[in-house]
């Protein structure tokens, strides 16, 4: 379920006058298309399938667990009467390791128990934000910053470690290697307060290739 669409035009008219690597990438790719989100618990739950394993397959093991809830919708109270449930066959075959079931557990306590305060996300900063989440076991600072930039559409996240972006920054910039996070910072300078944006478009460029 989503909110009313996030507008990016001024993010992209910062970013088309100030770097003309970026603006022909936008050019090249059209307006940005992501959306703010209200599934908070969901796009958390996906994003602890997503990791380390590829995108098709993170999408078919997702599509499996959501399968054992009504509607195929996990809510926090569904989500620990499954994985408690001692039906180890049946969360087997849901694409559930013992690791991944003990990162959902705690998730869905978190979200349960009002440990994580969603209803103070608005007014968190972004290190506050990421801090927080830190705090459920299996989220670190890179799926963090994946929910802030594709769940909350906060404008000006840099994931420095992520992959994809630093290989679109090696591509659009004709890097030799890969940037390094202090390459990367420097090239960013002038993108801010829109380094979520140039993010976005950076996995654009990466996907040309």
């Amino acid at each position: 379920m989503g909110k009313a669409p996030t507008d990016w035009k001024a993010g992209e008219r910062h970013l088309c006058r100030v770097d003309p690597v970026l603006k022909k990438i936008i050019t090249i790719h059209g307006p940005c298309t992501l959306n703010r989100r209200r599934d908070y618990f969901v796009a958390l739950c996906n994003s602890i399938f997503a990791q380390q394993i590829s995108t098709a397959v993170a999408r078919v093991l997702f599509a499996r667990f959501c399968d054992q809830f009504p509607r195929k919708r996990p809510t926090p109270a569904l989500v620990m009467e499954f994985l408690n449930s001692g039906d180890a066959e049946r969360i087997r075959k849901s694409g559930i390791s013992r690791q991944k079931q003990s990162y959902l557990l705690d998730l869905a306590e978190h979200f349960a128990t009002g440990k994580l305060k969603t209803a103070r996300f608005a007014k968190m900063s972004d290190e506050e934000l990421i801090a927080a989440l830190d705090d459920v076991r299996g989220i670190g600072r890179w799926t963090a910053e994946m929910f802030l930039i594709f769940v909350l559409n906060r404008p000006d996240v840099f994931p420095v470690d992520d992959l994809g972006m630093r290989k679109g920054a090696q591509l659009a910039f004709g890097l030799a290697k890969l940037p390094t996070a202090a390459q990367l910072h420097e090239l960013a300078e002038k993108w801010k307060p829109h380094r979520s944006l140039a993010t976005w478009y950076l996995w654009r460029a990466a996907s040309e290739k």
